[in-house]
């Protein structure tokens, strides 16, 4: 039986690899997505964090990290280095940024008006003033994860994260 951490992060994943899709048709089919992930928790060294669900997720999904799908990992609880970090993914030119975390998710925002942004909260993104509604994040936002209370909750708050965990992935 499935967590709803991995359930949640299985749908973020969907969320992510929907908004690489687009561009990706235009592209030469060899080239290998990168996503960046950044976050103000967890540690891709450390077992049984959010960052080994996602790699979960993708694995589930058919996507081995370094064969067929590349991720950047930066994680930094001091806020004040978060838009360095974004300018770096940015600058690396990733396909995707997964953003988790409200502190992280600002500073997203202001540091890419281009790169598509897949947000993962657990607040209200609305209430917080991260997006201006749910049924359309507008901007480079493609879609949300609202992590807590399990997947029908997800989909019923959010109309673009319940597309999004029925859309079917390829590149």
């Amino acid at each position: 039986m499935k967590t709803t951490k991995t359930i949640v992060f299985s749908l973020t994943l969907s969320a992510v690899l929907l908004a690489l899709c687009p561009p990706l048709h235009a592209q030469q089919p060899n080239k290998v997505p990168r996503i960046g992930y950044l976050s103000n928790t967890g540690d891709p060294k450390t077992p049984g964090s959010s960052v080994d669900a996602f790699r979960q997720g993708l694995r589930d999904l058919g996507y081995i990290e370094g064969k067929n799908i590349l991720i950047e990992y930066r994680i930094e609880r001091n806020p004040d280095r978060l838009p360095s970090l974004v300018a770096e993914l940015v600058q690396l030119k990733v396909d995707v940024l997964v953003a988790s975390g409200s502190s992280v998710i600002r500073a997203t925002k202001q540091g890419t008006k281009t790169t598509p942004v897949v947000m993962v909260t657990t607040t209200d993104p609305v209430a917080a003033g991260l997006i201006d509604r749910l049924a359309d994040p507008g901007g480079n936002i493609p879609g949300l994860i609202a992590k807590g209370g399990g997947p029908d909750n997800i989909a019923r708050r959010s109309p673009v994260a319940s597309r999004c965990s029925k859309q079917e992935h390829s590149f």
